[in-house]
């Protein structure tokens, strides 16, 4: 019998940042086991007369130098998240990031190898600067667009399983069922099947780079949306602001934990803290004692 695809995804999300990690380590310490390999095998073919611990340090320091620069990678991809809608706005940072990237990792590079190569009595030539600046590049480029790549896929099959969500829009020809400007309800695509998700069981919303995420009985469903945008379409008897990319629902809250800094935490019925800036504290309150 086939499981239910949500299972799965619940199953997978306390493993979800031990395989995230593990995924480039594997990766990239795979790819510098195999290529040292070949180049030891190339090294052979041509006799050149290379010790055995150098091409093998060439391939070590190259990959593990990315594998550091990876999280950096990923940040900066949060920050300018790289969608089909936004290219063109987008494309020249991920440019100028990936020049950064390849010269960070050419630098960090050739210092652990001429390290490696002084620890072994030898010296260590990167050659010309500006050709082989120019060559990194090019494979640097490439790296950096694989790694936009990968991250975009899993995202989107982490998307495809657990469901994204859109408002409502208006109908073709005819009155709409339910308000558009102020929708009751939430429109779920998940694997090619459609539900209708009830705004009132929203729990709490946060902001998530060009998203909000929606949380509903333990389960995000991404609405691509800013949350001044999404802030003026919720009911505001039931939904409060309370931090900059926090908003939630007041039916949902069941404590409110005051901070020396003037802040404060909230704890949700399904026990998730949401944090509360001062500056809506009052508005919080307010929400809460009506």
């Amino acid at each position: 019998m086939p499981q239910d695809p949500r299972d799965l995804l619940t199953r997978y999300q306390p493993w979800r940042r031990t395989f995230e990690i593990g995924f480039w380590i594997v990766l990239l310490c795979s790819q510098a086991a195999l290529n040292s390999v070949i180049v030891l095998l190339d090294v052979d073919r041509a006799h050149l007369d290379f010790a055995a611990w150098e091409p093998i340090s060439w391939e070590w320091t190259s990959n593990l130098v990315v594998l550091a620069l990876i999280p950096a990678i990923l940040a900066f991809e949060r920050r300018f998240p790289l969608q089909f809608s936004n290219l063109r706005r987008q494309l020249p940072y991920h440019l100028l990031a990936s020049v950064v990237f390849s010269l960070v990792h050419v630098l960090a590079m050739v210092g652990l190898r001429k390290l490696i190569y002084l620890s072994q009595g030898a010296h260590y030539d990167f050659g010309n600067w500006p050709r082989e600046l120019t060559y990194e590049y090019l494979k640097d480029a490439r790296s950096y667009a694989f790694i936009l790549l990968a991250v975009g896929c899993y995202r989107l099959l982490l998307l495809r399983l657990q469901g994204e969500a859109s408002l409502l829009a208006a109908p073709d020809n005819g009155p709409a069922v339910e308000p558009v400007e102020r929708p009751n309800r939430f429109l779920v695509k998940k694997l090619g099947k459609e539900f209708l998700l009830p705004a009132q069981e929203i729990e709490w919303l946060q902001a998530w780079g060009n998203y909000v995420n929606l949380r509903v009985r333990g389960h995000d469903y991404p609405l691509r949306s800013t949350m001044t945008a999404i802030e003026a379409r919720l009911d505001p008897e039931r939904f409060v602001r309370v931090h900059r990319s926090h908003i939630v629902n007041i039916h949902e809250v069941a404590e409110i934990e005051p901070l020396e800094s003037g802040d404060a935490r909230i704890r949700l019925r399904d026990g998730s803290m949401v944090p509360c800036s001062r500056t809506y504290r009052d508005a919080l309150k307010a929400g809460v004692a009506a």
